[in-house]
């Protein structure tokens, strides 16, 4: 998954073709097409490992028992440190997300129209990740709403405020650079304070 994601990350998601990212990944097109019928189910799949992967880090931090201020380091730090070990997943969140949208109304990949199984089926999944999506933004919305609501934040347009937050967690995975003057330790806790001295009374 994530040769596939340098991939689309180097090229961008109109310009890379299957042959592209299965010459990464040492196989076939037609063994990459065993595993992935086109271009945007290898891209969902891309995107599901990588919010999997940060939901479940998020699991213990939002079951702690630590004040709201804490439990938004404890997040941010998780995410972002999760955006730079992989900038191409991060990219891909930033880039072509949007594809996903149109994904199902569109030839793909040179096999044509989906079949109204296929094209079902896709929906689906599509679907399925954005309410995964949808968990994720809402955990940070909710350690907020707490933090407000203790007396700890100050009030703020919460939807606005995380839509801004992930937004910067996401772009690291255009900017950072491994071996960089920062890791990715550092500029998770220069964000989190950040973000953390916005909210804080």
């Amino acid at each position: 998954m994530l040769a596939a994601a340098d991939v689309l990350q180097k090229r961008g998601y109109e310009a890379t073709t299957m042959k592209d990212i299965a010459a990464a990944v040492d196989l076939t097109a037609a063994s990459l097409y065993h595993h992935f019928r086109n271009k945007d189910e290898l891209l969902l799949g891309v995107l599901e490992a990588g919010l999997e992967t940060v939901l479940v880090r998020f699991e213990p931090i939002l079951k702690a028992e630590v004040p709201p201020e804490e439990k938004l380091r404890r997040m941010i730090r998780e995410h972002v440190v999760g955006v730079a070990q992989n900038t191409s997943v991060g990219a891909a969140m930033v880039f072509e997300i949007r594809s996903l949208i149109s994904a199902a109304d569109r030839t793909i990949s040179g096999l044509g129209k989906l079949s109204a199984e296929e094209r079902a089926a896709f929906l689906a999944r599509r679907d399925a990740f954005f309410a995964r999506r949808d968990v994720f933004e809402e955990s940070f919305r909710q350690v907020i709403r707490d933090g407000i609501s203790a007396g700890v934040f100050r009030p703020v347009d919460v939807p606005i405020f995380v839509n801004t937050l992930l937004g910067a967690h996401n772009w690291v995975g255009v900017w950072y650079k491994s071996g960089g003057r920062l890791s990715g330790e550092a500029i998770a806790s220069q964000m989190a304070e950040t973000f953390l001295r916005a909210l804080m009374k």
